[in-house]
């Protein structure tokens, strides 16, 4: 049986915070953040003591419409740098790169070029190969990585050991236990956490966690994977994300007892910034939609669809999910 790594009232110098706000955030609002907001969540996350910031994805311009997404759906070097210069600063930088959703021959440059510190790259179990190339690649440029393997919660359970296997091999830094569908319970995520960390820590990797809150259970996860040794952990002011959203940062950094944390800074970003954006009319968070479709493992994209109409018929909703 796993032990605990600390107690409530300690704190642990290996846990990194990664603030998800613009990336994850951003599958709410196509990107479309204005540079003011994007400049204060870096000054707020600089002030906070967050040790990282995603800033999007790089996607492929080729795939994807540039004029149908804001630009953090491509994160241009210019464009960061115009936001961080050059980031003198102790908060590192992160973007993410899809697998088959990236360019990163052309569009990762060498490190020594970039202010961008991390490249976090998404996977399924089905395209670990791709991931793994990819992999090798950001690390030969000079870039720290992870690798968030995505909805693991439908994988077989020989399938994700024969791929944690895989990766443990490779120059990756740390593996993500990825929560996509927001559908596992602590007891689930204890569980999991053990297995990523003893692969991941014989190899000499850190383990990362990312959750979604369609039970409400997204800090609850968190703090649970944290409690046994996961120190890599994913959260978003006021728990902006895709559908019912992410780990809340407030809650976060209230749990966390390390002392470089301040969370006064992330309080009035949320009463200045967050507040607005839901003012302006961005919905994301719990609702019943994404909790039915939490319990059953599904992924949240008919809740989305069912938000986006406003429509409020649940029990005609819960229906049609599980005659699916």
């Amino acid at each position: 049986m796993m032990e605990q790594k600390g107690e409530l009232i300690s704190f642990r110098p290996d846990i990194k915070v990664v603030d998800c706000t613009i990336r994850d955030g951003g599958l709410v609002n196509n990107f479309g953040f204005t540079d003011e907001f994007v400049k204060k969540l870096y000054e707020t996350n600089v002030a906070a003591g967050v040790d990282y910031m995603e800033f999007g994805y790089k996607a492929s311009k080729a795939q994807f419409d540039v004029n149908s997404f804001g630009k953090w759906k491509f994160c241009d070097e210019e464009d960061i740098r115009a936001i961080v210069g050059e980031n003198n600063t102790d908060l590192k930088i992160a973007v993410m790169a899809d697998v088959g959703r990236t360019d990163f021959r052309k569009d990762i440059i060498p490190k020594k070029d970039s202010v961008i510190d991390m490249i976090r790259i998404a996977t399924y179990v089905s395209t670990i190969p791709a991931a793994v190339e990819m992999i090798n690649y950001c690390h030969d440029m000079g870039y720290e990585t992870t690798i968030n393997i995505m909805a693991v919660s439908t994988a077989k359970e020989e399938d994700l050991k024969l791929a944690l296997d895989i990766l443990a091999k490779t120059p990756v830094d740390v593996i993500y236990l990825v929560d996509s569908y927001g559908s596992l319970y602590p007891e689930e995520i204890r569980r999991m956490s053990e297995a990523y960390l003893k692969i991941a820590e014989a190899a000499g990797k850190k383990a990362g966690i990312h959750a979604h809150n369609n039970q409400m259970l997204a800090f609850a996860n968190t703090i649970e994977a944290c409690t046994f040794g996961v120190s890599f952990l994913d959260a978003t002011m006021s728990g902006m994300g895709r559908g019912a959203g992410n780990c809340f940062m407030e809650l976060l950094l209230g749990f966390l007892r390390n002392p470089k944390y301040n969370i006064r800074p992330v309080f009035k970003f949320i009463e200045t910034h967050m507040n607005k954006l839901k003012e302006e009319g961005n919905v994301w968070g719990c609702d019943v939609q994404y909790m039915i479709t939490g319990q059953r493992n599904q992924h949240p994209r008919t809740a989305i669809a069912f938000t986006a109409e406003k429509r409020t018929d649940y029990l005609n909703f819960f229906q049609t999910i599980i005659e699916d």
